[in-house]
């Protein structure tokens, strides 16, 4: 474009200094200048040159994987049908898996085998390998026993049954207990196979008596074993059960005869033949209900039914005790060849009980049986009874009696109300396997959130009604570092600029939601409580709300405590030291002049002389015995967060699911109007450096 500028001048002379047509032939017109265009670059990509390109990252990212990649061997126990890697990418080259260092869950089935969800950590070595074995499915056992009403003990936590059809069993060896009341128990071990195997055995118990043999002159006596009757006559044979026996013969007209053995199991005895003697004189004696002593001229022949050889022609003194009977006595003389039989309806002694009850509306019962208004005098029998006393309204009351001969028992009792009762069931405090102290709660209805009208408020502290009807425990302090080391040793709260957050009495802080949560699962399993929450893999998954196992307070419970002074809902603290700024010095650790240079907005002229977290019940209760419910550091509350409608709760754990959970309480950070109300609602779930928790759980 230059020469043709410089050709153009060139020209341009020439046509001054030679005027003439003649000099050139031809005449020069002037033309207009325009700027050549500049062309505009434009990468544009064929599909082959994308394909290639993707195909080049892949290729990198394929080459980087293998790389720093470890080769982990699965070796499963069968072979598994299917297997999936969770926690990153992985590849499988013919069983030979290629995983990055990190933590895995493996999930793998196998036919006739229980599905299989174990975790394993790939480390950094370069060839690694893992024996992951399955447990069968259950196998069946089918079971006979003679005799067949034979019980069955399976495992030594499991009660004794009959034996009835297959029965499904894990895998694995098991031990059977069996007995019966007449032949030799037996313990026998079965190796169930599982994979839904259905498996038989047998088992026959062996007799635990001896064949006794019984012979007696003259024949016919009656034999009895330990006064038992076994319906068979001399000459016979019998079944005594292994151990010491008596053997008696019984015959009219004959004196008994006894003679005590030693029976041993499937060895059979032949008794020396019995020759009766001639009863000089018989007495019968039975009572009802049986199994009175009875002595004879003062000494002890047996119980009740019982058979005596009495000598003729003289007086002898009987006498019949049973505990709680009257004792009875008589005199009695047969002659020679007699045979008398003696039955007794033995008479209950009774003692007197005087029952008082108020409220006086309240009903008796004894033994289970209704016998009207409670207040009575009652005369009862000599053995225990349970005495019980009921109102609708109130907590029942029962107690076991003991009525004596001659004494006047007096049972004095005030009903309580459901109310009453529930906390004299309940420790007015407890104490925590860390040393905690936790103060027991009967909360009541009060409006949570604050009005629209209220300085600093929030869009999301909705007013709302809040019904609570549980009794809870709360601890009175927060978690303190050295309480969360027990758990978890090597936690480091930290510090702020250069000023430290870790000090054994300090709150624990920098904990995320799920470390709080984890750690009142510790505490739950220390104090041999069911667990509160379900965690899976450092994770919560869900809760168990009925469990007495330690939790973080809910967001109703929190604010319940903190704002409520009596035992009504209307005289509720705006601030943790009233209702109006600011607050007295030293009330609380909040943003003061301390922490001016670490933080952003403080309270004015208000000190409480930490620039940080203090330890934790540095400063005075709240009415309830609280600490720090206010100040120091905000605190995690169970509810997954949300803004709530206005409607009314009840025992709320508040939203089912959600990504974040309610954060209660103001801290040493705050100093504004906002952040110090106790209706202040924060949310999040990392750990923060002025967030921490306390301890709740349900006392019911």
């Amino acid at each position: 474009m230059v020469a043709d500028l410089n050709n153009q001048r060139a020209a341009s002379v020439t046509a001054q200094g030679d005027p003439s047509p003649s000099s050139s032939g031809r005449t020069i017109q002037p033309s207009a200048f325009a700027p050549s265009e500049q062309s505009k670059t434009r990468l544009t990509l064929t599909p082959t040159q994308l394909a290639l390109l993707l195909i080049g990252v892949c290729a990198v990212f394929a080459l980087w994987f293998m790389f720093t990649s470890k080769s982990v061997a699965l070796n499963f126990s069968p072979s598994a049908e299917s297997v999936e890697i969770d926690g990153g990418f992985s590849f499988d080259l013919a069983g030979v898996w290629l995983l990055r260092e990190g933590t895995y869950q493996i999930r793998a089935t196998s036919p006739l085998h229980e599905p299989l969800l174990t975790e394993i950590t790939v480390g950094s070595e370069r060839n690694q390998s893992f024996s992951l074995p399955f447990k069968p499915l259950p196998g069946f056992l089918e079971l006979q026993t003679f005799p067949v009403d034979a019980l069955v003990t399976l495992d030594p936590e499991l009660p004794a049954t009959i034996w009835q059809g297959p029965r499904a069993l894990p895998a694995g060896t098991h031990k059977l207990y069996v007995s019966h009341p007449r032949y030799q128990a037996t313990t026998i071990n079965v190796d169930i196979q599982g994979k839904q195997i259905t498996q038989q055995a047998n088992v026959t118990l062996n007799p635990n008596w001896s064949e006794v043999s019984v012979t007696s002159t003259p024949a016919g006596a009656a034999i009895f074993i330990d006064n038992e009757p076994q319906g068979i006559t001399t000459p016979g044979t019998v079944q005594a059960l292994a151990g010491e026996r008596e053997i008696r013969l019984s015959l009219n007209g004959y004196k008994s005869h006894r003679e005590r053995i030693f029976a041993q199991a499937e060895m059979p005895m032949d008794l020396a033949p019995v020759k009766l003697i001639q009863a000089d004189a018989q007495a019968y004696v039975s009572t009802r209900p049986a199994g009175a002593g009875v002595t004879l001229n003062g000494k002890f022949v047996g119980q009740t039914p019982l058979e005596l050889d009495i000598a003729s022609g003289r007086t002898h003194n009987l006498s019949i005790i049973l505990n709680g009977y009257e004792t009875l006595a008589q005199t009695l003389r047969l002659e020679r060849g007699d045979r008398r039989d003696l039955r007794f309806d033995m008479r209950r002694q009774l003692g007197e009980v005087v029952v008082i009850v108020e409220p006086a509306q309240a009903q008796l019962s004894i033994n289970g049986e209704l016998k009207g208004p409670a207040n009575q005098t009652l005369q009862l029998p000599l053995k225990p009874h349970e005495l019980s006393i009921s109102l609708e309204g109130y907590a029942g009351f029962s107690q076991t009696i003991s009525p004596k001969v001659g004494i006047t028992q007096e049972v004095k009792v005030k009903l309580l109300t459901v109310a009453e009762a529930r906390l004299r069931a309940l420790t007015p405090t407890t104490t925590a396997p860390d040393g905690q102290n936790l103060i027991l709660f009967e909360p009541y209805t009060y409006q949570a959130g604050a009005s629209r009208r209220e300085p600093g408020r929030r869009a999301n502290e909705t007013l709302r009604q809040v019904n609570l009807t549980k009794l809870f425990y709360m601890g009175t302090k927060e978690v303190t570092n050295a309480q969360f080391r027990m758990f978890a040793s090597g936690h480091d709260s930290g510090k702020f600029v250069e000023a430290s957050l870790n000090e054994d009495d300090m709150p624990a802080t920098n904990l995320s939601w799920h470390d709080a949560a984890a750690y009142c699962n510790w505490l739950s399993t220390q104090a041999d409580l069911p667990e509160f929450y379900e965690i899976e893999f450092g994770k919560v998954i869900g809760v168990n709300p009925q469990a007495k196992g330690f939790r973080l307070p809910t967001e109703s419970e929190w604010e319940w405590a903190a704002r409520t002074q009596g035992d009504d809902d209307e005289n509720l603290l705006r601030f943790p030291w009233g209702n109006a700024l600011p607050p007295p010095d030293r009330h609380g650790n909040y943003a003061d002049r301390a922490a001016s240079t670490l933080v952003g907005r403080i309270i004015f002229g208000f000190n409480d002389n930490h620039s940080v977290a203090a330890p934790v019940g540095t400063f005075r209760s709240n009415s309830r015995g609280l600490f720090d419910m206010g100040g120091n550091v905000a605190e995690w509350a169970h509810d997954f967060y949300e803004i709530p409608s206005s409607e009314t709760i009840t025992d709320s754990l508040g939203p089912p699911s959600g990504d974040y959970h309610v954060i209660k309480g103001s801290s040493w950070m705050h100093g504004t109007i906002t952040e110090l109300r106790y209706s202040f609602r924060d949310y999040g779930i990392d750990g923060r450096d002025d967030v921490g928790f306390r301890i709740a759980r349900n006392a019911e």
